[in-house]
């Protein structure tokens, strides 16, 4: 008759027994070794990052990713489960930065790119002890001894000829645009980087502002009234956009002073843009925002000068009444929109922030300030000359660094891109074929995703990474850009061998050669890195080293049968996964994936190690129920695409 045992001390020693066994006897080894001439059942690992501790949250995505492939072997397929490291990017420099008590960009390149790079390649990993000891506790089968190392010269060369193909398709370009930008790392973030970091009820200002009108002449001072939640934006407006079919009011009211003053804005947000004082002003006239283009108003700063025409009312198919006024600031170095507006109609773009986020010298009033600091400062000079309407606080869904949790600012630079919107139809259409786990995911959370795709803002500006493998000609005259797709190309342009270089920073930068184009420059390296999360997405490839070697292996194991992670990985691994085969190879890069919901606290609360409060240490866990319990509860406690209290 079964007896119940004493988890504490049975449930340990048994699980011990098994897991010793398994080791004396090399049974995974054998699993695959003894299927070696089975049918293919392949699975793609997603790396981890090594310098960071595991959690409970790596437990429920590894004991979905390791019941698949066992029950495939046991059915008697050859299941090969490579292991992977994701090695680079500003995770691993955070970490050393705070080691190091640096904070700002400046202070690494003062320390030394080549020691600051050693420093973040000692430290990937970390804690690499911790993941071998909870891999091998909660059974997972993973080769962790020949496990793909995103750091190596092998892996890097890869990328390297993935850009190339890119490169010769006309999908790598560069360009100036808003992007999504961190200023205490200094460097833009893609699309699918900025969803890892949104914040819910972020407070900023929302302050309703009056323009004055100064073309048509008014006897009444007339002004637009304009709302934005930016005020540091505002020395760098340049227009007004509205929409030529919404409808306008011209309202008449006092101000604070009790003159009389005109107001302009759309008729159905009166209420909502006047607020309190709706009551106070009436409706003196109705025009459609056609009438309104062209009309002139006198700017809010005049910081820098300007050399091209400004300051008056464009149209914008984007002006929403849902909230605001209707009118709405056109500050083309801070906004996409803006910055599109702004090509059109040729306008000035005024870059009054510096790359820390601070105000450049020229806006002296907040020079070298914050600008998120300097916004109560911006609304109380507006207040001094009587150009604000009313201010108060909105909460909004805000952007942060995923990495460093500084608020994101949009900021037009150059950077360089992949022009993924170009085969976004071949996105959309292979994610059809995809069965996703939940299946409501394929269409929804990332078929969205992919209807909506902007182009992949691939270059960082920073230190610890994969180089961006493209060099210039500093012929000023020429201006040559060539894309290197590999070592050996390298050493024939130089002509030097170029076999042992390291191919990360400071050394691949010390790389130059002649300008094959007009044959006087010298070609220098873009100093640009690459998007971390490409190296990761690059994983199909580079993991093998392809095109060259081991040229079977990856035919053997592309695309993946199955592929699990968390559900935020839809804007990450899952989307540079895909991104990069359907450009590369025209094909989906794995066939089946189970998105699994997020881990809860007891409250409902996201488990973080961020948030103590919320983290439950595994091994506390493991200690006590054994990692069969574990991993059964991983299972069982809801669908797998549902968030899990624990």
């Amino acid at each position: 008759m079964f007896k119940p045992v004493s988890p504490q001390v049975n449930v340990q020693a048994v699980e011990k027994d098994q897991l010793t066994f398994w080791k004396e006897h090399d049974i995974f080894a054998r699993t695959m070794s003894e299927r070696q001439n089975g049918p293919r059942f392949v699975f793609y690992e997603g790396p981890p990052t090594a310098n960071g501790r595991p959690g409970t949250h790596h437990v429920l995505a590894r004991a979905f990713k390791d019941m698949f492939p066992r029950y495939k072997t046991m059915r008697g397929y050859y299941v090969l489960r490579k292991g992977g490291w994701d090695t680079h990017g500003l995770p691993v420099e955070i970490e050393v930065e705070k080691q190091l008590g640096l904070e700002h960009k400046w202070q690494i390149e003062e320390y030394g790119i080549a020691e600051f790079n050693e420093k973040c390649k000692e430290s990937v990993f970390a804690y690499i002890k911790e993941w071998e000891e909870l891999t091998e506790r909660i059974a997972f089968w993973v080769d962790l001894e020949e496990a793909y190392v995103t750091f190596t010269n092998e892996y890097i060369q890869s990328v390297w000829w993935i850009l190339r193909q890119f490169w010769d398709q006309g999908l790598l370009y560069r360009g100036h645009k808003v992007v999504p930008y961190c200023p205490r790392c200094g460097t833009p973030l893609s699309s699918h980087e900025m969803n890892q970091g949104y914040k819910e009820n972020t407070p900023d200002p929302s302050i309703f502002v009056r323009f004055r009108i100064v073309e048509p002449i008014f006897e009444v001072p007339t002004f637009f009234l304009v709302w934005t939640t930016t005020p540091w934006t505002l020395p760098g407006n340049v227009a007004l956009a509205v929409g030529e079919e919404i409808a306008y009011v011209k309202v008449e009211g006092q101000n604070a002073s009790g003159k009389i003053e005109h107001l302009i804005l759309a008729e159905t947000l009166l209420s909502y843009a006047l607020g309190d004082r709706a009551g106070e002003y009436k409706v003196v006239e109705k025009m459609k925002g056609a009438a309104l283009l062209k009309w002139r108003y006198e700017p809010l700063y005049t910081f820098l000068p300007v050399d091209k025409d400004y300051a008056y009312v464009v149209d914008g198919d984007f002006v929403s009444t849902e909230e605001g006024t209707g009118v709405v600031h056109m500050a083309p170095a801070f906004g996409a929109d803006d910055l599109e507006v702004g090509i059109h109609y040729d306008l000035p773009v005024l870059q009054t922030v510096n790359p820390e986020g601070g105000f450049i010298d020229a806006v002296s009033p907040w020079a070298g300030i914050w600008v998120k600091e300097a916004d109560p400062q911006i609304i109380e000079e507006l207040a001094s000359r009587g150009l604000m309407f009313r201010h108060g606080t909105y909460f909004h869904t805000y952007p942060f660094c995923w990495r460093c949790d500084t608020p994101l600012l949009y900021y037009a630079r150059p950077t360089w891109y992949i022009r993924t919107t170009e085969r976004r139809d071949n996105l959309v259409n292979l994610n059809k074929t995809i069965n996703w786990v939940p299946e409501h995911i394929r269409d929804g959370r990332f078929g969205n995703w992919l209807e909506n795709n902007v182009d992949w803002a691939l270059g960082r500006e920073r230190y610890w990474g994969t180089p961006l493998p493209v060099w210039q000609c500093d012929n000023p005259d020429c201006g040559h850009n060539h894309c290197v797709g590999s070592v050996d190309e390298l050493t024939a342009l130089t002509g030097h061998d170029q076999s042992d270089l390291d191919l990360h920073r400071p050394y691949v930068d010390a790389i130059t050669f002649a300008c094959p184009e007009c044959g006087t420059g010298i070609m220098h390296r873009v100093e640009e890195l690459i998007d971390v999360w490409f190296d990761s997405g690059a994983m199909p490839v580079a993991q093998w080293g392809y095109p060259f070697k081991n040229k079977q292996q990856f035919e053997d194991q592309f695309p993946a049968d199955f592929i699990s992670e968390a559900v935020d990985q839809t804007r990450g691994w899952f989307y540079s996964l895909h991104a990069i085969s359907t450009l590369l190879f025209d094909s989906v890069c794995f066939e089946n994936v189970i998105c699994l919901g997020h881990i809860l606290d007891a409250e409902g609360r996201k488990m973080s190690k961020s948030r103590p409060e919320t983290f439950v240490e595994p091994w506390d866990v493991l200690d006590l129920y054994g990692g069969d319990a574990f991993r059964w509860y991983m299972y069982t406690a809801g669908p797998p695409g549902e968030p899990k209290r624990f």
